[in-house]
């Protein structure tokens, strides 16, 4: 059966990668995946995360399976950092959540749960998104639509373009948002235009799908889900797939949730009955390792301290590097990358062409995407200098 299978290009991000990981060259830098790295280069753990990995190693006492939902202190800590205990207060009992693998299950969990509902409409996702959204939501058999979000003009949110195409979405429509951090482009929706596209779901119908992959990694835990809690307060259903690869470090744990926020608790039972029976068919039971780490952080008071005192400071890291390096780019070019510093999260467009990404790849051992998309948190000292450098030489 094998014979005839078709070999399939490596993914656009992994493999690159790959390719840097293959290339000899010591001077070599990955800006490629969107991992954190600290100033040493290492993705590094979570002191709160390493103290709750000994306190599981020394307490636990069985491998059996949690339950099909995932680890209820897990959902109630992420629930509750997520939404927001306001929130909560007032829509009680009204929200529904099931564990995922890691923010990819929650996206799938989603779209299934939409599937499910009937819907004849599409998802309209941003141009551009995270490519994986794309097998994500057709693998559930919706239909894809894309409304106009980036700007490479002004290096930021083309908003009058993105109301335009979503004043087309109605009932039976969802638009899939990024919370924060917009993954590939680094440019984020003010208050202010959260609080329009939340008005416009609330009088248009349709459903906000909203994928928190960076809460934390923007602004600050609250300030990063400001925009998905106006969503809560004014539109009767919102969908979100959050993860905890990123703000807590878990990116082989794949800790993630599907949360679903209805009109009552009937939808609360019923998007949870679905959501677990589309796990049950895509990967049976959930992984316990990361949600019973992150339960543990979440639910105990001097553990969630350190993490979020942690947290901070590599939000305060990404935002100094930002700074930093649009400083040393101005310094050596004599051009403008203000947008630089007034993007938030890991990611950021330079705006260079395919062939002058191609270019510092081949020349100067700097690897980027095509699109010429970096991840600013794979910056640090050691390595800054030579990326302004060969960014430069293609300018």
């Amino acid at each position: 059966m094998f014979e005839e299978l078709p070999l399939l290009p490596p993914d656009s991000i992994l493999g690159l990668a790959a390719e840097c990981r293959a290339d000899p060259n010591p001077d070599k830098v990955d800006l490629t995946i969107g991992i954190y790295m600290d100033e040493s280069g290492n993705c590094p753990v979570f002191n709160a995360v390493r103290l709750a990995q000994r306190q599981l190693v020394d307490e636990e006492q069985t491998k059996s399976y949690i339950p099909p939902q995932g680890d209820p202190q897990f959902i109630e800590g992420l629930v509750e950092l997520v939404v927001g205990s306001d929130a909560l207060g007032v829509r009680s009992g009204n929200v529904g959540a099931v564990q995922a693998p890691g923010g990819c299950g929650a996206v799938r969990l989603g779209a299934e749960v939409l599937k499910a509902s009937g819907t004849k409409g599409k998802v309209w996702v941003s141009d551009p998104t995270w490519p994986v959204h794309v097998p994500l939501i057709t693998s559930s058999g919706l239909e894809l639509g894309q409304y106009r979000y980036y700007d490479p003009a002004t290096h930021g949110v083309d908003f009058a373009a993105m109301t335009d195409d979503l004043a087309a979405a109605g009932t039976g429509d969802i638009v899939l948002l990024h919370g924060c951090c917009h993954n590939p482009s680094g440019a984020d929706l003010t208050p202010e235009q959260w609080r329009e596209i939340a008005g416009m779901a609330a009088s248009q119908g349709f459903t906000p799908m909203v994928d928190l992959a960076y809460q934390g990694f923007g602004e600050g835990l609250d300030t990063d889900v400001y925009g998905l809690r106006c969503l809560i307060e004014q539109v009767p259903e919102v969908v979100v797939a959050a993860s905890l690869s990123k703000n807590m470090g878990l990116y082989r744990e794949r800790t993630g949730m599907a949360i679903f926020v209805g009109p009552n608790s009937r939808t609360a039972e019923a998007t949870v009955s679905q959501a677990k029976a589309a796990a049950r068919r895509i990967y049976s039971m959930p992984p316990a390792h990361g949600a019973l780490l992150a339960g543990r952080v979440l639910g105990d008071p001097v553990l969630r301290a350190d993490w979020e005192a942690e947290l901070t400071a590599m939000c305060v890291r990404i935002n100094g590097l930002r700074l930093e390096f649009q400083k040393r780019l101005e310094n050596a070019t004599g051009r403008d990358f203000g947008f630089i510093a007034k993007e938030k999260g890991m990611f950021s467009f330079l705006g260079l062409s395919e062939e002058q990404a191609k270019q510092v790849r081949s020349e100067h051992g700097l690897y980027m995407l095509n699109s010429s998309r970096i991840n600013i948190a794979s910056l640090n000292a050691g390595n800054m200098d030579r990326v302004v450098a060969a960014v430069t030489s293609v300018l």
